[in-house]
């Protein structure tokens, strides 16, 4: 079922331009909100292991943060169908998976309903995290209202909607529930290093130290402080980091629109193809 209503006579998807997700989701922030997730989920050593061991994230974690970001453009900004489509494959994927406890010899599903809310809720706070911080306007009702709409994504990866947090106090309880069950383990550890180093070509070794370790060292200090703590790595002060938020969200927020959805698979640019240019995401439309 769509959340909104449609903008044009196109099919408008599973979120629809009336969403507060397809106006947040055209945001560059959301970039650093990916890395932020990814740091985040790695704090569940069942969830990460999972990872770990079915796919050679070392070489090919750039790969697998496209491919989420090609996941979320899709069920925000494609047809119903297609959103469907996609989380059907995830769930097929999933249910093929397995993983192995190096401690007790348990093997477990990577699609263990636990699992999939941890990626899913670690997803979803971070995404709401960095774009408020970063200045995206938006008041704690509208805030509720995306966390709520996301139940349509934790259907589309195979949880039941009914289980998963519709609003801010919810998802702040489920944090402090889940809170004695993670660490930073070595798999966290791994995917903190890479991160901060990961493999480049040397020429663009350079570039790797300029942009994207600012990038990662941004997104990892806008963490919670309890994952500060368990990386045993400090962070600055929570001032400065939004400071850095803003001020970054502020230069990528003057790249013209059109120009940044012109990365591919241009699915903001293809939604409007759709639906008509009143379907352009935009801050405004949120408070509208």
């Amino acid at each position: 079922m769509a959340v909104g209503t449609s903008a044009g006579p196109g099919d408008p998807g599973l979120f629809t331009p009336a969403s507060v997700t397809w106006q947040m989701h055209g945001d560059p922030m959301m970039w650093i909100a990916g890395v932020r997730a990814l740091y985040l989920q790695a704090l569940h050593p069942r969830a990460v292991r999972g990872v770990m061991q079915n796919s050679d994230f070392r070489r090919d974690a750039w790969g697998r943060l496209m491919r989420t970001a090609h996941f979320v453009g899709t069920t925000t900004y494609g047809t119903s169908e297609a959103a469907e489509r996609a989380g059907a494959r995830v769930r097929k994927i999933h249910s093929m998976l397995t993983a192995t406890d190096p401690d007790t010899g348990e093997r477990y599903g990577v699609d263990e309903p636990e699992l999939l809310l941890w990626v899913h809720c670690a997803e979803i706070d971070s995404y709401l995290h960095v774009l408020r911080r970063s200045g995206f306007p938006l008041s704690d009702a509208q805030a509720d209202r995306y966390i709520a709409e996301h139940r349509v994504s934790a259907r589309l990866v195979g949880l039941d909607p009914h289980t998963v947090p519709a609003s801010r106090a919810e998802l702040a309880a489920y944090f402090e529930a889940v809170r004695p069950e993670l660490a930073a383990g070595p798999e966290a550890h791994d995917v903190d290093d890479f991160l901060l180093r990961p493999p480049a070509h040397p020429l663009l070794v350079p570039a790797r130290v300029l942009l994207w370790r600012r990038v990662a060292l941004l997104a990892y200090a806008s963490l919670p402080p309890y994952a500060h703590e368990l990386y045993g790595r400090p962070a600055p002060a929570p001032a400065v980091v939004t400071r850095r938020l803003r001020v970054t969200a502020a230069v990528l927020r003057r790249i013209p629109a059109r120009l940044r959805w012109q990365l591919p698979p241009k699915h903001i640019l293809r939604a409007m193809a759709r639906l008509g240019p009143q379907a352009r995401p935009a801050p405004h439309k949120v408070r509208a």
